[in-house]
């Protein structure tokens, strides 16, 4: 893994001190999309066991591990948009390196669950 400065999520903090807290588990999201950022985080610095520990329960057995890790691995990942943010979901775009350097887009409303303390992705429209 290589050490990153700013939080890829694109608060401004350092990662250390944002999305690194949630993702080694020192703290738990607070909302949806605080939980949506760390997961973009997660993504960019291969971090496969938050991913799957974030997906809720019901749709976790439609996230193969192997599929997540192959596109976190293989994509360079350019910067995150919130686009809208609710209490239970957060629209999104995600910019990655796209095959002749283009510029590609992850478009996707997200919809997450609070469970207890903690909140979960549930599933996605993608756009």
């Amino acid at each position: 893994m290589t050490p990153i400065n700013l939080c890829p999520c694109g608060s401004r903090d350092g990662y250390t001190a944002c999305c690194k807290l949630l993702i080694d588990g020192t703290n738990i999201a607070q909302t949806a999309e605080e939980l949506m950022r760390s997961r973009y985080s997660a993504y960019v610095v291969g971090q496969i066991d938050y991913l799957i520990a974030t997906t809720h329960s019901s749709t976790r057995q439609n996230h193969k591990r192997i599929d997540i890790e192959n596109w976190s691995k293989s994509t360079k990942w350019l910067g995150l948009e919130i686009v809208e943010a609710t209490t239970s979901t957060v629209e999104f775009i995600a910019k990655f390196d796209g095959e002749n350097n283009s510029i590609e887009t992850h478009h996707e409303k997200s919809t997450f669950v609070l469970e207890g303390e903690k909140w979960y992705y549930v599933d996605g429209k993608f756009f």
